[in-house]
């Protein structure tokens, strides 16, 4: 039997795991009020998609989902897909076969003999239908009956490793599509996951990658069986009788006319339903992420009809979808039916004449008979192509999009100065704004930063605090200016050797879905379970560790209830004392924790900072009273610099931001919390 196509059109199930790649930090996030990038006339707008939306004055940027409606009803951003055609979509995935070709060439070599085993096949029934059936012999019956037995189970065996192979090449092509993308995803900057829908990334790395392989590997599989068998079937009725044969190719070219008029209209259709199925999946992932916020304010209804939205818009393409398939199906089942009657009509013709034997007669409807279907799989096959060339223009965008920062090249690479970094930091005259915003978001900003002084970053909100942070890690370039780590600009260090002497602690503590120790062990590739213990004592995490029910194996999730704030706080920093780099960048390390969950961290802080460059990125001022400089941005300014007592007695910004909130935790009458401990203890330097 012949080696069809092995793997129907998957629609895969609405997806609500945490997206592949991880969304940077809001702190991260270019300022909402930054102006997207103008429509450029070869781009269409899909009904779907993400960037950045506005929020309201004087507000924290909202959540996902939960946000768009708490401020009024907002329509979803839309994301600009670039037109792909069938040429470039086969131009720009065919590489990723190098490695598999010779067994795609194995496959259609399979093809070809199991198209030959059922050529074979039919002229053995012609055959035993003329010496065997008619004639009433049983003598003339065994013969061609056991070679019609070898040959069916040629074709069996045949078929079976065509089409395991087959599965087994699509199946790595897939996996090697998705860890390129993702790979890729992984190089991209935070504006551009602050303008994409997260649930719409994770359907394109799911459906749409199943789509690119329905076209390059399935798809290929598909046209050599069809083709082969058009090639062997059609012979085969030329030998027969051609000028039978010749009537009835006359309505082959009706086949490829009807494909070509619907061929448009589903490329249309395909590429809303595959828009719509990631806004269903954004939709989904976000009411789930922000269930507490949708009960706490009673948005249970509006976050269903975000859904019943994007439903309706994946139903009607859907349905339309089905309905444009189902006609053609038809349209082509019908024009067979006419073909299979002027073959039994002319047959009949020709038996009554005395030109054709029943065999023969039957031999090459039989033939006609497996003709047709490969000729509608070539034509079902351009349906495919073109549905396919929807996912690929939505995978393009990803892989198209341009890291905003990469390695330099070896000639501009600086060879460092020692083996471990020592943690000098300078900021030069650094200038910096966002992609695609005209707003600066730092302006000339000088500072120097040396091995175990402790730097608090301190402004209003938008002052480029964090921005600074993703300077310093190299998320991004600046504008003008350089920013330097014992005295070599970071441009020219490879990202990896940066990146391995900084150590991030995030605004949002960061939690992979794993064991508590792997997601302390994470901090340093190769780490042992003694290390990982070390580190979690180190930070005051091994008590409580030790009292969960499955210790270190204790798997944890984002946002888990079984561990407090504090808690996961201080796994995070366990995570940072065993990945031990000499700079280490806190931002707003006390956020959302009580007074006792901030002292119970201070302590582990302070041993994490011990003998590094620390900078504290903070809006709490009770952490910068005993820091040994303070700096104070304001539009991206840096106004004041200073100890807390001097820039008290300045009566400048900061003096006014520490008034407007004084010492204590929520108004509770305790001490103020203190990095570096009680004054004159030294605990910050050991």
């Amino acid at each position: 039997m012949a080696i069809m196509h092995l793997r129907s059109s998957r629609r895969r199930p609405v997806r609500t795991e945490t997206p592949p790649a991880p969304a940077p930090t809001e702190a991260f996030a270019p300022p909402a009020a930054s102006t997207p990038p103008a429509p450029q006339p070869a781009w269409d707008h899909a009904s779907v998609g993400g960037g950045p939306e506005r929020q309201p004055p004087d507000r924290e940027p909202a959540s996902e989902g939960f946000g768009r409606g708490l401020w009024g009803p907002l329509a979803d951003p839309t994301i600009r897909t670039r037109r792909v055609g069938l040429k470039e979509s086969l131009r720009r995935f065919w590489p990723l076969t190098k490695g598999d070709r010779r067994w795609l060439l194995l496959v259609c070599l399979c093809a070809v003999a199991a198209a030959l085993t059922e050529t074979a096949a039919i002229l053995l029934f012609a055959q035993l239908t003329d010496n065997a059936l008619q004639k009433g012999s049983v003598s003339a019956f065994w013969q061609p009956a056991g070679l019609w037995l070898t040959v069916a189970v040629i074709g069996a065996v045949v078929g079976y490793l065509g089409n395991s192979l087959a599965a087994w090449t699509a199946e790595r092509f897939v996996m090697r599509l998705r860890a390129r993308v993702f790979a890729h995803l992984q190089t991209l900057p935070p504006h551009f996951f602050q303008r994409n829908r997260r649930g719409d990334l994770v359907e394109r790395l799911t459906g749409d990658v199943d789509a690119i392989e329905q076209l390059v590997v399935s798809g290929l599989v598909q046209a050599a069986t069809a083709l082969f068998g058009v090639i062997f079937y059609a012979g085969a009725a030329l030998w027969l009788r051609w000028d039978l044969a010749l009537a009835t190719f006359v309505l082959a070219p009706v086949f490829w006319s009807a494909t070509r008029r619907f061929t448009g209209r589903v490329k249309e259709v395909s590429r809303r339903e595959r828009a719509a199925d990631g806004a269903i999946t954004s939709v989904v992932e976000e009411g789930l992420v922000n269930v507490v916020l949708t009960q706490a304010y009673n948005r249970r209804h509006e976050e269903e009809k975000r859904l019943d939205r994007q439903a309706r818009a994946w139903f009607r393409a859907s349905v339309t979808s089905a309905r444009l398939n189902e006609l053609y199906e038809q349209v082509v089942e019908l024009l067979e039916t006419l073909c299979v009657l002027a073959i039994i009509g002319l047959g009949a013709w020709e038996i009554s004449a005395g030109r054709m034997t029943l065999g023969q007669l039957l031999a090459f409807a039989a033939f006609v008979g497996y003709l047709y279907p490969p000729i509608r799989s070539l034509g079902q096959l351009g349906l495919t192509a073109t549905e396919a060339t929807a996912g690929s223009e939505r995978l393009l965008e990803i892989l198209d999009a341009r890291p905003a920062v990469t390695d330099p090249p070896p000639s501009l690479v600086a060879p460092p100065r020692f083996t471990r970094a020592l943690g000098e930091i300078e900021v030069r005259h650094v200038g910096f704004h966002y992609p695609d915003s005209p707003d600066e978001v730092l302006h000339d900003l000088s500072f120097t930063a040396v091995p175990g002084e402790l730097l608090v970053l301190t402004g209003p909100s938008g002052a480029g605090k964090s921005t600074l942070a993703a300077l310093l890690l190299r998320f991004y370039d600046p504008d003008t200016g350089t920013v330097r780590l014992d005295d070599i600009p970071v441009h020219q260090m490879p990202l990896a050797q940066l990146r391995r002497n900084i150590t991030l602690l995030p605004q949002d503590t960061l939690v992979l879905h794993d064991t508590i120790e792997e997601n302390i062990g994470c901090g340093r590739p190769h780490a042992t379970h003694e290390d990982v213990v070390r580190a979690a004592r180190a930070a005051d995490a091994e008590t409580f560790i030790s009292a969960l029910p499955d210790g270190y194996r204790t798997v944890i999730a984002p946002g888990t209830a079984r561990l407090s704030g504090g808690q996961l706080q201080r796994v995070a920093i366990a995570r940072a004392m065993l990945r031990d780099a000499p700079v280490l960048v806190l931002d707003e390390p006390t956020t959302g924790l009580d007074i006792l969950a901030t002292q119970r961290i201070l302590a582990p802080l302070r041993r994490l900072a011990e003998g590094r460059t620390t900078l504290v990125i903070s809006h709490d001022l009770d952490l910068a009273t005993d820091a040994d400089r303070i700096l104070v941005l304001d539009r991206g300014r840096l106004v004041e610099s200073g100890t807390h007592p001097e820039l008290l007695a300045h009566n400048g910004l900061y003096s006014t931001l520490f008034h407007a909130h004084p010492p204590g935790h929520n108004g509770q009458p305790a001490p103020p919390p203190s990095l570096a401990g009680q004054p004159g203890a030294g605990a910050w330097h050991g």
